[in-house]
Parts: C-alpha cells; structure tokens; sequence
C-alpha cells in the first residue's frame, strides 16, 4: 500500500473513531509497526491527528460524536454529490436511502422533487423528506422500524431487514465507508452493510454516492462488488487520485465524477 493511501486511511478512521490504536492500525493498513509510527508521526507534524497512550486521536478537544464530525468533513463535495445524484432520480420513483453524513445531504436536495415514496432507516433522511414543504409536493417518507442507533441516527436490525425484504424499490442509494477496485463498497460495521446489501437486492437500479476520501479505503464488510453498482457518484477531486484510474478502467461511463 502507498504511504498517501495509508494516510488517506488512517485519516478515514479517525472520521469513523475518536481513537484508533495502533494493533487496529497494523491490521488495517497490512503494514508493520515501524511503518504505522512513521505514517503516524508525519500525520502528526502536518496537525492531522495527536497521539495518545498506546494510538492515536482525532484533534477535537473535546469528544464530539462521529457521524456528527463526519457531516462536517468534505461537505461541499458531499453537497456537489448530492446534487449529481438528484439529477439522476426521477418524480414519483420508490428509493431505498440508508443513512450517512451524505444521503443526509441528499434527502434535502431530493425534497424539490415530487411524488417520491422513500423508505429509510435514516432519522436524518426522514426528517428532511417528511418536512411540510415536501409533503405538500406529495412525497412521501416511510421510516424502517428497529432498533435505534445514534451513530448515524437510524434503525437497525432484524426488523429492518425484514420490511425490506418486502419493498420493491426504483432505486436504491447507499454510501460506504469506502470503496475500492477490488473489494466494491464497503462498511465498517455489519449492521449498516447488512441493510445496505438488502436494499440493493430490492431495487432495480443501485447507486453509491463516495466522496473522495472513501475511494482506495476499506471497509471490513462488503456489502457490493463494483459489478453490482450501477452508478458511483464522486466529486472532482477523485480524479486526481492514484485509485481513480482503476474504478474509471472496470466501471466506465457508470463513474460519474463532479
């Protein structure tokens, strides 16, 4: 793995975890100790992390919730990806929509639409979608029943697999942890790729919305091989990265780049 890709990584799970410690490093970058250190003091110098007693911590002062972070991070290229993606959805289609920093941003540009009929497990999509504003332009958002999680706000489990074993969708729109060439699009936690990977095998057509950061990292479950996605939605700046020639070389014109 490059020394840019390790860095883009580590900085990916800081995104994701307060702290992450240094065995989690040498297991999920596939390199040694010595390598971790130095990725991690040159991190360090440049004001991208602090370490700390046996790993390394996000700069934050004080604890601040990570999805909440996330939705901060990169939010202009989320907002250009969001954009990109409504123009890709038609009035009056059924969405699946799972929940991240970015679909949030999504279901506030999809409330200028009409007669959508979205099904979530994202808090924050059904609030953006089931405002009166969007209501009145005949949308409609139903929100999966399960079991509450708050990072991101949504529903997991059982319950939730089980409604959506039952819906047929137009479309479904996930985004991943990351995404590579080799292993698609992946989650850091089971439960979001388990409802990921349900919500496209409900739909028609399949979409993954990653801004640049998410491409060449790994998550630990796939949850779609790039074969299975129909549309990846990124930003401008992906085209500069090392990983963007392979996705360009194996997805074509299914790469849409902002």
């Amino acid at each position: 793995m490059w020394r840019a890709e390790r860095h883009q990584r580590i900085r990916a799970l800081l995104d994701t975890f307060d702290q992450v410690s240094v065995d989690q490093l040498v297991t999920e970058l596939a390199v040694s100790r010595e390598t971790v250190r130095r990725d991690v003091k040159e991190l360090e110098a440049a004001g991208a992390l602090r370490r700390v007693h046996g790993g390394i911590a996000s700069m934050q002062d004080s604890p601040e919730a990570p999805y909440r972070k996330r939705a901060l991070i990169n939010r202009r290229e989320k907002q250009e990806i969001a954009a990109l993606c409504r123009d890709r959805i038609s009035a009056g289609q059924t969405l699946f929509i799972d929940a991240g920093s970015t679909t949030r941003l999504l279901a506030q540009a999809l409330a200028g639409l009409s007669g959508l009929q979205v099904f979530t497990n994202s808090l924050d999509v059904a609030a953006h979608l089931g405002t009166a504003a969007s209501r009145r332009r005949q949308n409609r958002v139903i929100l999966l029943g399960g079991d509450y999680a708050d990072q991101p706000p949504a529903t997991m489990g059982a319950m939730v697999l089980s409604a959506i074993s039952r819906i047929s969708a137009d479309v479904a729109i996930c985004s991943p942890f990351g995404l590579t060439a080799g292993e698609g699009a992946t989650s850091y936690v089971i439960d979001e790729a388990e409802i990921a990977r349900a919500m496209f095998a409900r739909a028609t057509r399949r979409i993954v919305l990653a801004d640049h950061s998410k491409l060449g990292v790994r998550g630990r479950v796939s949850f779609a091989p790039l074969a299975e996605i129909d549309l990846l939605i990124t930003d401008a700046r992906a085209r500069r990265l090392p990983h963007h020639a392979a996705l360009a070389a194996e997805m074509g014109q299914r790469l849409i780049c902002g």
